[in-house]
């Protein structure tokens, strides 16, 4: 990558092996700013636990927004109680070291709201309905999922595969789920690198989206 002083931990959200590298990487690298795949609604809603939905919510966010939230949550809780970690727990250690060794943070990721919305309103009725289809009757994901360690991050194989599965399958959510919160996660990231040169600065991101915000940022396409 063309910045020195920016570092990338890719991580799962349910993987205490990530917990370990980004509490060690904080405490021995000792960053100057902490980046965080977070926006102000995520973040406050892991530090207080409480993610009561509210009837401005729906209207603002819409019917599918929020459903897909509430199942995203509902899966990724589960997986976490089989690994025994709490979803977001590299986050939030990472926001606590952050605020006890007094080092700036950076939320970079897009409102959470926003991405919601977006998914209510753009993604197409077939689409909804194919998702709606294979989260109720495939079994394939369970397959694959035997196949995982889920309590550790998944190599960029697998990353790779799962990925262009997810693209073929639902197109519209790919665009909005990793594409646009790439670009928008990379152009803060940029914005911070040019401001703070001197400062060494570390980014904590799912490491579905590590390759291809590197990516972003080394071209230069921002």
């Amino acid at each position: 990558m063309q910045y020195n002083n920016l570092s990338i931990i890719g991580t799962s959200h349910i993987s205490k092996h990530s917990v370990e590298e980004v509490k060690d990487h904080i405490l021995t690298k000792n960053p100057d700013i902490i980046a965080i795949e977070l926006d102000r609604s995520r973040a406050h809603a892991l530090l207080s636990k409480k993610k009561k939905i509210k009837l401005k919510d729906i209207k603002k966010i819409g019917v599918t927004g929020i459903i897909f939230g509430l199942i995203a949550g509902y899966i990724e809780k589960k997986l976490g109680k089989l690994v025994k970690t709490k979803p977001g727990s590299e986050m939030l250690i990472a926001i606590k070291l952050a605020k006890k060794e007094n080092i700036p943070i950076l939320l970079m990721d897009q409102d959470i709201r926003i991405t919601l919305k977006k998914i209510s309103k753009g993604m197409p009725l077939k689409e909804k309905l194919k998702f709606l289809k294979d989260l109720i009757f495939s079994k394939t994901n369970q397959k694959e999922l035997e196949k995982i360690d889920i309590s550790k991050v998944p190599t960029d194989k697998i990353i790779e595969e799962m990925t262009k599965e997810f693209k073929k399958r639902y197109p519209t959510l790919y665009k909005i789920l990793i594409t646009e919160r790439n670009e928008i996660m990379a152009k803060n990231l940029n914005n911070l690198i040019i401001n703070n040169k001197d400062k060494k600065i570390l980014a904590i991101m799912g490491a579905g989206h590590k390759k291809e915000i590197e990516k972003i940022l080394k071209n230069g396409n921002i």
